[in-house]
């Protein structure tokens, strides 16, 4: 629910950003009934078929888990449809499946879930938080919803749209794609694949035996392949990947000490304090001040260089980008 809210409320901050009605949203559902999502609200759809293809700059499938027993007969020719018509087809989470189910995600990068059913051969499966491979955008759940529509706003309309709204996102500039989460290397495949679970359940972390059913063994033979690949418990491998995301989160947004911990799976924003403490040598709230102190000789300098310059203005495209719909295809959204 969280990638399907933050979708939306992106669209229309940039609307705000750039002072005109840039982007428009439609819904489509499974039935075309409203749907119910994780946290009880519901989301009604704006047409009753799939039809009407054409027009669109960008589909986005939001879903639940097991998207795949919930797949409506006439998706899979409105998505062809809508492709040849020149829209970006996006998956969110558990949406990519679908993409990948349907064999549209084949022969380019991509960020999947786990797929207990099939793996996907034809997919160069991604290990950062979203990618965006030429007309195929893919994320995993959370925050890097919203970051990865804001890369599409860069290249649909200008970096600087982008830029805008991010900053009142509070999400901060859009970071280069080669500073995104990375998972620690290894070259077993059961290790990467445990860390791709992992890095799509940051913000509600999955238990561990879970995760271990999901590689099909016990607990106690991940932990033994853990502690062989990488010297860590699973528990530390996990944590460490959602301090990492943390720390990104400190460093690029103006998230609350508060709102990093829920995005991240913290029980309170002290338990998140002190192990951000414990592995980087500082709370996050003195890590923020230290970089900002550090940024202000550099805005200084920025302002004088401006200020010599004279006034600057970004430039839109005076076309208006077609509308770009957000379709939960499955039962649930969250």
């Amino acid at each position: 629910m969280l990638g399907y809210v933050l979708i939306r409320e992106a669209l229309r901050i940039a609307n705000l950003c750039a002072g005109q009605a840039l982007f428009s949203c439609r819904i489509r559902t499974v039935t075309g009934d409203p749907v119910t999502a994780s946290d009880g609200t519901v989301i009604a759809a704006d047409a009753q078929d799939w039809e009407g293809a054409q027009g669109f700059d960008l589909l986005v499938l939001c879903a639940g888990p097991d998207p795949l027993g919930h797949l409506p007969m006439g998706l899979r020719g409105f998505l062809h449809r809508a492709e040849a018509a020149g829209a970006t087809l996006a998956g969110l989470d558990h949406g990519a499946l679908i993409l990948a189910r349907l064999g549209m995600l084949d022969g380019r990068e991509a960020v999947l879930p786990p797929d207990p059913e099939r793996s996907y051969p034809a997919v160069a499966l991604s290990r950062r938080t979203h990618v965006f491979d030429r007309d195929r955008l893919t994320s995993t759940g959370g925050l890097a919803a919203a970051e990865a529509l804001l890369d599409w706003i860069a290249r649909a309309r200008s970096p600087a749209l982008a830029a805008q709204t991010g900053e009142a996102m509070a999400i901060g500039r859009v970071a280069d794609n080669s500073r995104r989460q990375r998972l620690p290397d290894s070259t077993d495949p059961v290790m990467q694949k445990m860390q791709s679970i992992m890095a799509a359940h940051l913000h509600d972390p999955m238990p561990l035996p879970r995760i271990a059913a999901e590689l099909e063994m016990s607990l106690k033979q991940l932990r033994l392949r853990c502690d062989k690949a990488l010297r860590k418990t699973p528990m530390q491998i996990y944590l460490d990947l959602r301090l990492k995301r943390a720390a990104q989160l400190v460093e690029d947004t103006a998230l609350s000490v508060s709102e990093i911990a829920a995005a991240t799976g913290f029980a309170s924003p002290s338990a998140f304090t002190r192990s951000y403490r414990s592995h980087f040598g500082k709370p996050p709230r003195a890590e923020r001040a230290d970089r900002k102190r550090q940024a202000k000789p550099k805005a200084a300098k920025l302002r004088r260089l401006k200020a010599q310059a004279g006034p600057t203005t970004w430039a839109e495209d005076s076309q208006a980008t077609r509308p770009t719909v957000a379709a939960p295809t499955a039962s649930t959204t969250g």
